[in-house]
């Protein structure tokens, strides 16, 4: 069986699986957040009744992280439905943006958006919280009210987005009926060359197939390519399987993938033992193709879906207004010091907002340095607006005073992962995907760039 196959059995109590098969799978993990959490809890209410508990208090994991740093009244009051059915159910995993468990959640905006407005439980950008507090875990079923959730597959766990509906019910009985997806492989090989991340890779991968090539599929990531990653590339990979209309994305467990999560689970205090799955040596593919990372380049997504691929080095007569990095594909650590390497010792030449994607990264960029002098001081020298309030922020546009939102007709760089009309703000503005790197040297010029030319 292919990976994902094996983890539906597992979860299913089926020696084995085949693809189109539908089976009941246990849930190890259930993630909501402030967007589709009060209608999760809404669903669960109607359908199990008003004072009805969860199944499992310590498998549901709430993280309140889209329409945060706002004003917007609605969506501050989202995060105190969220805080109210946490308190009603006993629920441990709730990562609140306020200290006060009886609190309010209020975004001052006379504050602005740079300077911190959170308090010492707050996680940020919830795919990228749940591996770094310790609930990605191999051989186990994630699932969760948001499509980027199949970014845990980097841990060779099934992990997919539902609605709000299906994680109602998983709320109230712990299981999902899951049509079993069939399963196309990546098998790299080679290693990344000078400037190409593997935002590039991934941008590639669906240049390949299309942004509905893997409509119902699992796209799975296996080979020495693959094995020389870390997580954080394989989270950015695994991330954008939807972006090519993939069920999940899942790698192989190895060394790497063990060390980062025992560290968390025991950081955290969360579930430690897991049992990952391998990969057989006789597995049946609909689509298998080698990609090798030795011959990428630079790449970008154009307006208007993730599908339209190109090299930045051909698109150097595009002008922008705007650079953007941060979002769960594209604000961890790693990301901000590839995006810092470019821009040390220079300065942008348009608009550019930095959002990191957790607290820890706030902590992480004021504290490590490059040279003399902080990453987050060397990316405000070079006229980055760096926000502390770590979040989706503009990736999913928001309400009109979300930080970095374009509320007009503009052409933006952005290391997000989605760009259909609108995703960033205006309908009619124009977003271009592409890694930290191309982002950071862009910025720089004014119009995309490839980013070798800076390295």
């Amino acid at each position: 069986m292919t990976l994902t196959e094996k983890l539906l059995a597992r979860a299913s109590g089926k020696a084995r699986v085949v693809p189109g098969e539908n089976v009941w799978v246990s849930t190890d993990v259930l993630l909501t957040h402030d967007v589709c959490g009060p209608g999760t809890i809404g669903v669960f209410k109607r359908e199990f009744g008003k004072n009805a508990k969860v199944w499992d208090k310590n498998k549901i994991v709430i993280i309140p992280d889209h329409y945060i740093f706002t004003a917007d009244s609605l969506s501050n009051r989202n995060v105190d439905i969220l805080r109210a059915f946490v308190q009603e159910q006993g629920l441990p995993y709730f990562y609140d943006v306020i200290d006060d468990p009886n609190g309010h959640w209020i975004f001052d905006a006379s504050r602005g958006q740079l300077k911190r407005q959170y308090g010492a439980n707050f996680a940020g950008v919830c795919h990228t919280a749940l591996p770094a507090k310790g609930h990605t875990r191999p051989g186990e079923i994630l699932f969760g009210t948001d499509s980027h959730t199949c970014m845990g597959g980097a841990f060779n766990m099934f992990a997919t987005g539902i609605g709000n509906t299906d994680a109602g019910f998983v709320m109230g009985t712990g299981k999902l009926l899951i049509k079993v997806p069939p399963t196309m492989r990546f098998y790299l090989e080679g290693t990344l060359p000078k400037g190409v991340m593997a935002k590039d890779v991934v941008l590639h991968v669906i240049g390949e197939i299309g942004f509905d090539g893997a409509t119902y599929r699992a796209m799975q990531y296996e080979g020495p390519g693959a094995n020389a990653l870390n997580m954080d590339d394989r989270m950015t990979i695994a991330n954008m399987a939807i972006e090519a209309g993939g069920k999940n994305a899942v790698f192989p467990a190895d060394e790497k993938t063990f060390a980062y999560v025992d560290e968390r689970t025991k950081r955290n205090g969360t579930k430690s033992d897991y049992t990952p799955v391998d990969v057989d040596k006789d597995q049946t593919f609909i689509y298998d193709q080698t990609v090798n990372l030795s011959e990428l380049e630079p790449t970008v997504a154009q307006h208007p879906d993730p599908g339209q691929r190109a090299l930045a080095k051909e698109l150097g007569k595009i002008q922008l207004d705007r650079a953007y990095i941060g979002s769960c594909t594209g604000g961890k650590t790693s990301d901000f010091l590839a995006f810092a390497e470019i821009l040390k010792g220079r300065s942008v030449k348009i608009d550019t907002f930095g959002v990191p994607a957790t607290p820890d990264v706030v902590h992480e960029l004021q504290t490590m340095k490059m040279g003399d002098t902080t990453v987050w001081s060397l990316l405000e020298s070079a006229g980055v607006q760096m926000t502390e309030n770590a979040s989706c922020a503009a990736c999913l546009g928001g309400p009109v005073d979300t930080f970095g939102r374009m509320n007009k007709p503009m052409n933006c760089i952005s290391a997000t992962n989605r760009n259909f009309p609108g995703r960033m703000g205006h309908k009619e503005s124009k977003v271009f995907l592409a890694s930290p790197y191309t982002v950071a040297a862009s910025a720089l010029t004014g119009h995309i760039t490839d980013p070798r030319e800076f390295l």
